[in-house]
């Protein structure tokens, strides 16, 4: 864990965003932090409580949030993939991803939140990084796609914002199973540590 904390308080995107990049990443922002409501606080067993049928569980999540994250700071700055991912393939193939799945039971609750929290404030720095160099529409190092084209830093960031308005929706019905915990704005600013 940093010694600031990720969320000093509530992230809102900017009603009036002065530019692209501004609205965007507020927005990711806010997800994060939605995101961090609903998994902080909990211990090993909570974490890892499924949702029947579904095996998912909110330790799956915050791993694979992690490497999602990792994956963003990667592809925006040409960066070779972080540990633990860098030890089991990188972010390219389908091995690495279903580790990822695979071993965050094996996780202590500490770990699986310092893992993500990590992979936030890298993915944060290298994106806030390249837009000192230009603008969301700068080619990222994800791919060559079939045209040759790589991907822009929009459409990674854009591609994270989508990943996490699909699992904060996941995170919300898991942690409502647990104990209760619902909504779209916590009452108070920083959650359950």
């Amino acid at each position: 864990m940093t010694d600031t904390p990720l969320f000093p308080t509530w992230p809102e995107p900017p009603v009036a965003a002065a530019t692209e990049a501004e609205g965007i990443l507020g927005a990711l922002e806010r997800q994060r932090a939605t995101f961090w409501w609903k998994v902080s606080g909990l211990d090993e067993d909570q974490l890892r409580t499924p949702h029947p049928p579904s095996e998912l569980t909110l330790a799956r999540l915050l791993k694979h949030l992690a490497q999602v994250e990792d994956k963003l700071a990667s592809a925006a700055g040409a960066l070779p993939a972080s540990e633990p991912w860098a030890s089991h393939g990188d972010h390219t193939t389908g091995a690495t991803w279903g580790w990822t799945w695979q071993t965050a039971h094996d996780d202590t609750a500490a770990d699986l939140y310092a893992l993500w929290e990590r992979s936030v404030v890298r993915a944060r720095e290298v994106v806030a990084d390249e837009l000192t160099r230009g603008d969301l529409s700068q080619p990222s190092a994800l791919g060559p796609w079939p045209d040759g084209s790589y991907a822009s830093l929009r459409r990674l960031v854009l591609d994270i914002l989508e990943e996490y308005g699909r699992h904060v929706g996941h995170a919300d019905l898991i942690r409502e199973a647990i104990d209760g915990r619902v909504g779209e704005d916590p009452e108070s600013w920083p959650p359950d540590a």
